[in-house]
């Protein structure tokens, strides 16, 4: 009876997150403690599923993001790079897309587009051009971009931080790579497809280099100390390795330095109100919704059925784990599917598959591109389709699809014969 009032707690929990009708952390949090009336654990258990680490490491990057942005360093450089391939629409849909793709590889991807997204919008319509090329576009260089390291995509924070041995050197070597390729293939796609609909109007373009992107931004203390934090704390990722210091504990200090050293310049009460606490509650009621699943069983079963499946054949698990998050991740967010996989994978290795470090690449190429699929596929969809309508530029669902799932399709068969080739051949 309690495994049935678990799955029915948790499949109503992510229908209403496919659905959006309400927000997203109220639904986690709501579900998590269904399962606690339930008796399905109890409060110490439901804390002890929370992933604590990944919690910190977003609230640290939140934070210095926060404080940095309020220097206007990042709208500066928007506007600077617009003006170095002056205004002209086909060069500025590939910066825009090079901007969006380094910032959520190094930023995280949902911050990066909050910070761009009103930028563009403004730059685009400075322009007059259309904004669904450009919309469309950085929705793809996000998730892209923010597959190549541990921090660019929430499913690799959370993967990096069940698997001791990845690092974020690991995740840019690993994922870097495939991340580049499919990067130029679906920039060269879109410029292809859109080239004919992007005009270019010389006197608009000429009135835009004239505009001072100086006065954007605002040289002082905060601009240099928020730099230097921000440059020390992934200078600090790239060294993980050799520091011995986990990613967790670096961002944590990144983020209490800026805090101490610009205590005198501004209130720290504003810098916690811009945190996005709606997506660290979302990721906690998530933990407690999956940690349900574990209590009863189904995960274990879950990961007998893949061995079941795969006759425990490693080349066939990878490639499975591979589509099957590329798909519903395109249908579903991709961070509740990936917090409910980490415990299946994990689960696999007392199983008998020692080595499951493909099978972790898979699912975190799949889940990260699968974003692209649809609209509602990866929070910064959602992020910037939200941003869109509150501009007035809304992006339609099904017009959305039908650039992404082919993208999709063409993302996955690439990472196919990269996962194959680079890891799969000695287990033939």
């Amino acid at each position: 009876m309690t495994t049935l009032v678990t799955v029915i707690i948790f499949v109503i929990s992510y229908c209403l997150l496919m659905i959006e009708k309400w927000n997203r952390a109220t639904i986690a949090l709501t579900g998590g403690v269904l399962l606690l009336i339930c008796n399905v654990y109890e409060w110490e258990d439901a804390f002890g599923f929370i992933d604590w680490d990944t919690i910190a490491l977003l609230f640290s990057m939140m934070v210095l993001v926060s404080i940095t942005k309020r220097t206007g360093i990042f709208t500066y450089v928007a506007i600077r790079l617009a003006q170095l391939v002056k205004g002209r629409p086909v060069p500025l849909l590939v910066v825009s897309a090079l901007f969006t793709a380094v910032g959520s590889a190094f930023l995280d991807n949902v911050t990066t587009v909050l910070l761009f997204v009103p930028v563009l919008l403004s730059l685009v319509k400075q322009l007059q051009l259309p904004s669904f090329p450009f919309l469309l576009t950085t929705i793809f260089a996000s998730n892209i971009g923010g597959a190549s390291t541990l921090i660019g995509d929430p499913p690799n924070i959370m993967i990096g931080q069940a698997v001791e041995h990845f690092t974020f050197l690991s995740f840019l070597n690993h994922m870097g790579p495939v991340v580049f390729v499919i990067f130029v293939i679906t920039v060269s796609i879109l410029v292809f497809l859109f080239k004919n609909k992007l005009h270019y109007n010389q006197r608009l373009a000429e009135q835009f280099m004239t505009e001072d992107a100086n006065k954007y931004l605002e040289k002082n203390q905060l601009l240099y100390r928020s730099l230097s934090a921000l440059f020390l704390t992934i200078a600090g990722f790239m060294l993980h390795p050799f520091i011995h210091m986990d990613i967790t504990t670096i961002a944590v200090s990144g983020a209490l330095l800026l805090l101490f050293t610009t205590d005198h310049l501004l209130e720290v009460e504003e810098v916690f109100q811009e945190v996005e606490w709606v997506t660290l509650f979302f990721f906690m009621g998530l933990f407690m919704l999956v940690g349900g699943l574990q209590t009863v069983g189904l995960i274990d079963e879950l990961a007998r059925g893949m061995i079941w499946l795969s006759d425990g054949d490693l080349p066939f698990t990878s490639l499975m784990m591979l589509w099957s998050s590329g798909i519903i991740s395109g249908v579903v967010d991709n961070i509740p599917f990936v917090a409910a996989m980490i415990p299946v994978v994990q689960e696999l290795q007392s199983y008998g598959m020692m080595n499951v470090d493909p099978i972790w690449w898979s699912l975190a190429l799949g889940a990260c591109l699968g974003g692209n699929g649809t609209l509602i596929g990866a929070s910064a969809n959602v992020v910037v389709a939200g941003l869109a309508a509150s501009y007035r530029e809304p992006i339609p669902f099904v017009k959305f699809a039908m650039y992404g799932i082919p993208l999709l399709v063409l993302s996955l068969i690439i990472c196919s014969f990269y996962i194959f080739f680079r890891y799969l051949i000695p287990f033939l």
